[in-house]
């Protein structure tokens, strides 16, 4: 992604210069509040966003732009290319439909297999994630939640994509399912070498499941680098935030004295002046209100869209960034 902009009819601007990339066999994990754009970002990928959208930039497939591809050349793309999973299994799965049917009309549609080979293997792919392949003659309803997500996930394999793109998909399951999923998802882009966009609000999951990690506020990518080490110590005040809204198992101080921000990200149609964060941000300066840095390198292979970092930061403002960090 290059310099991607996305602006809803209604002139929000849900997605505001995005640059990010992810190569074969890499996991990238997106997180931020609801309403920072991870989900229009992933619609974004494979043009899967409503009419009347404007949607400018690179979204560069292999070498080839999706923005600019043909609508026939779209649809070939879509499943065989890039797949997405989306969140809550229910809302894609056709309730009226077998399970194996609904994995193997992608297969029937982009890989000219027979009825017979399709069927085969939907049953392979069942396996793959875990269900036996007896469960193809399943109705959606039959399934339990996880079971459920599962399919989605052989379904987002079926053609084999280069590209998987999971929006938020263990958020409705309990604690012990979502462990499964995470670990089948890990299983699968290192056996099969894809790469995998993981969208999510919690970076304790990121962190845990995928090599590097954006961190998107109100359209923009304010902090990205590797998962674990963005998440033990973020370099954005927003990054910080985010990290310490969840509580770390063995840490009595994040337990007992867990860390938030109040209010919400500002509405994409009606962005503040200067930094879109600086209403929120406990260190802002005078200058945020007005200045909307870009992101600079904060550290080895970290970058981070703040006055506070990068060799520019002012002297007088480190002060207020330390103490911020050490505030619990």
């Amino acid at each position: 992604m290059r310099d991607l902009t996305v602006t809803y009819s209604g002139g929000a601007r849900a997605v505001r210069g995005v640059d990010l990339a992810v190569d074969a066999g890499q996991k990238l994990g997106i997180a931020g509040e609801s309403g920072c754009g991870k989900s229009t970002l992933a619609l974004a990928l494979l043009r899967l966003l409503p009419a009347g959208t404007k949607v400018t930039g690179e979204i560069l497939l292999n070498g080839e732009d999706v923005l600019t591809m043909k609508w026939g050349r779209v649809r070939a793309v879509r499943w065989a290319g890039a797949s997405i999973v989306f969140q809550g299994a229910m809302h894609s799965l056709n309730a009226v439909h077998r399970i194996g049917d609904q994995i193997a009309e992608p297969i029937l549609l982009h890989g000219g297999a027979s009825p017979a080979a399709a069927a085969r293997k939907a049953g392979e792919l069942l396996e793959q994630v875990g269900l036996p392949a007896a469960r193809a003659s399943a109705y959606p309803h039959e399934l339990s939640g996880g079971q459920r997500q599962r399919v989605m996930i052989a379904m987002a394999l079926a053609c084999d994509p280069d590209l998987v793109v999971a929006d938020e998909p263990t958020t409705a399951l309990d604690v012990m399912i979502q462990a499964q999923i995470l670990r089948l998802i890990e299983r699968l882009v290192s056996e099969q070498d894809l790469g995998l966009i993981m969208i999510s609000h919690d970076l304790a999951v990121l962190s845990d499941t995928c090599d590097r990690l954006a961190v998107m506020y109100a359209g923009r990518v304010v902090e990205e680098g590797p998962a674990a080490e963005v998440h033990r110590d973020a370099h954005h005040p927003y990054g910080r935030a985010l990290s310490g809204a969840f509580p770390r198992i063995g840490d009595p101080a994040s337990r007992f004295a867990p860390r938030g921000l109040p209010g919400d990200p500002p509405d994409p149609s009606a962005l503040p002046d200067g930094c879109a964060f600086h209403p929120r941000c406990p260190v802002a300066l005078d200058s945020c209100a007005t200045r909307d840095p870009e992101p600079r390198e904060s550290g080895p292979g970290r970058r981070a869209a703040c006055v506070l970092v990068g060799p520019e930061a002012a002297t007088a403002a480190r002060p207020a960034a330390e103490e911020a960090r050490n505030t619990p």
